[in-house]
C-alpha cells in the first residue's frame, strides 16, 4: 500500500556530543568522515539506529566504534526533525551530550571515522549536516544544567583546585566570576572533600586539592539541598 511506503520512509539517527576541558576552554570530540554524505568533513560521532536498538544503547555503540569510547554518560538533549537536514532521506536524530575529563579518555577512531580530535568550541564554525547547530544547542543546554546540578566535576581532574573549578565555570557561561564568591558559594555547599594535598610541579605557589563527595551530596539532595550556583 501506498500509505505504508509514504509512512516508513523516514530513518533514525542517533549523534552524540562530547564535552572536555582542557584547563582553560571548552572542547568538543569530533570525526573526519570517510564516507559519503560529506566525506571529507568533520562531524559529530553519530549514526542510523538498528531496527533492535534503543536508544541509547544505540548512542553507545555509535561511540565506541567512532571513537573508542566506553562507558560514557549520556545525557538526551532533543530530537532535530528538519525535513532536509540529511541531503539523502528524511533523518531524524536524537542528540545526546556528555562531559568526559580529557585526560582520562584515548580516543580510538575506527568505522567511517577518518580521525578524531578535540575542538575548541570557538574554533568551529562549519560541520556537516547541521551538526554545529546541534553542538549549539548542546552548549545551551549545558550552560543551563551547569547552575542547577554538579555536572561540572565530570570534567575535571578527581584532584583539583578552586581556581581550576572556577576556570571551568568561567569557559562554560563565558563570563567572569568574583573569585571571593565563587569560592564561598562553593564551599557553603559543604559537597567537596578537602584531600590535604597540595598540588605539585606547578611554577606558582601550589594550592589545595579537593574532590568532589558524592555521597554528601546525595544525602544533602535526600534533607532538600538544592544545588545553585
Amino acid at each position: 500500500m501506498q500509505f505504508e511506503k509514504d509512512y516508513y520512509k523516514c530513518a533514525f539517527s542517533v549523534d552524540n556530543v562530547i564535552f572536555g576541558f582542557d584547563g582553560s576552554n571548552i572542547k568538543v570530540l569530533l570525526i573526519k568522515r570517510n564516507v559519503d554524505p560529506f566525506i571529507g568533513y568533520w562531524a559529530l560521532p553519530g549514526d542510523t539506529i538498528d531496527a533492535n536498538e534503543e536508544l541509547k544503547d544505540a548512542a553507545l555503540r555509535v561511540l565506541d566504534r567512532l571513537t573508542g569510547l566506553t562507558d560514557v554518560y549520556l545525557e538526551q538533549v532533543k530530537s532535530f526533525s528538519e525535513v532536509n537536514r540529511h541531503p539523502r532521506e528524511r533523518v531524524i536524530t536524537v542528540t545526546y551530550y556528555s562531559l568526559i575529563n580529557i585526560t582520562n579518555a584515548e580516543i580510538k577512531p575506527d568505522y567511517f571515522a577518518e580521525k578524531a580530535e578535540w575542538r575548541e568550541v570557538d574554533d568551529i564554525d562549519s560541520l556537516a549536516f547541521d551538526h554545529y547547530h546541534i553542538i549549539q544547542t548542546c552548549l545551551d543546554k549545558l550552560k543551563t544544567s551547569i547552575k542547577l546540578r554538579p555536572i561540572g566535576f565530570e570534567l575535571l581532574p578527581t584532584k583539583f583546585t578552586l581556581t581550576q573549578l572556577q576556570n571551568l565555570y568561567e569557559a562554560i557561561l563565558e563570563q567572569d566570576l568574583d573569585k571571593r564568591n565563587f569560592r564561598k558559594k562553593i564551599l557553603s555547599m559543604n559537597i567537596l572533600k578537602t584531600l590535604h594535598e597540595l598540588q605539585s610541579d606547578v611554577p606558582h605557589r601550589p594550592a589545595k586539592l579537593y574532590s568532589f563527595d558524592a555521597e554528601k551530596y546525595a544525602a544533602a539532595q535526600e534533607s532538600g539541598f538544592i544545588f545553585e550556583l
